[in-house]
């Protein structure tokens, strides 16, 4: 679960993969809703980061955020406006700041829709497990869809 420091060597806590087993707030929510919501992804972040890596480190470096809403029902409203409340829960927890993240993946899963993904992670499996609604994060340092 551990890639290596670019620049130091050292641990750092990537790929950092979690699940939030709620639904997700919309950036037109209530003050009072998103500051729940971004505390429900900070806490879930911690906690993996306790489990996996305590001892990793935050830098700058680009990454690539992963968003999967596992939906109880039809999602009303538009899949974009769940990213930027969850972006912001993970600046100093996950990330220094939203800034460094170059890629973004959501993606929506209703109930009715049959989904398949192939060689998933562990955390994604367990993500599959828990009952709707639920959110699925990863954010890495894999760069490996850059050009180089």
């Amino acid at each position: 679960m551990k890639a290596s420091g670019s620049v130091t060597g050292q641990e750092t806590i990537y790929p950092l993969e979690f699940v939030v087993p709620s639904t997700p707030v919309s950036l037109q929510a209530s003050s009072r809703s998103k500051e729940r919501w971004k505390s429900a992804v900070r806490e879930a972040a911690r906690e993996r980061i306790r489990e996996t890596d305590p001892l990793g480190f935050l830098d700058r470096r680009p990454l690539g955020l992963t968003i999967y809403y596992f939906s109880a029902l039809p999602m009303e409203g538009d899949i974009d406006n769940i990213v930027k409340p969850i972006m912001d829960a993970l600046i100093h927890v996950a990330c220094m700041t939203d800034n460094d993240v170059e890629r973004v993946v959501v993606q929506k899963f209703e109930p009715a829709v049959a989904r398949a993904f192939s060689d998933p992670s562990a955390q994604l499996v367990a993500a599959l497990d828990v009952p709707p609604p639920a959110v699925y994060v990863r954010i890495d340092d894999d760069l490996s869809w850059r050009l180089l």
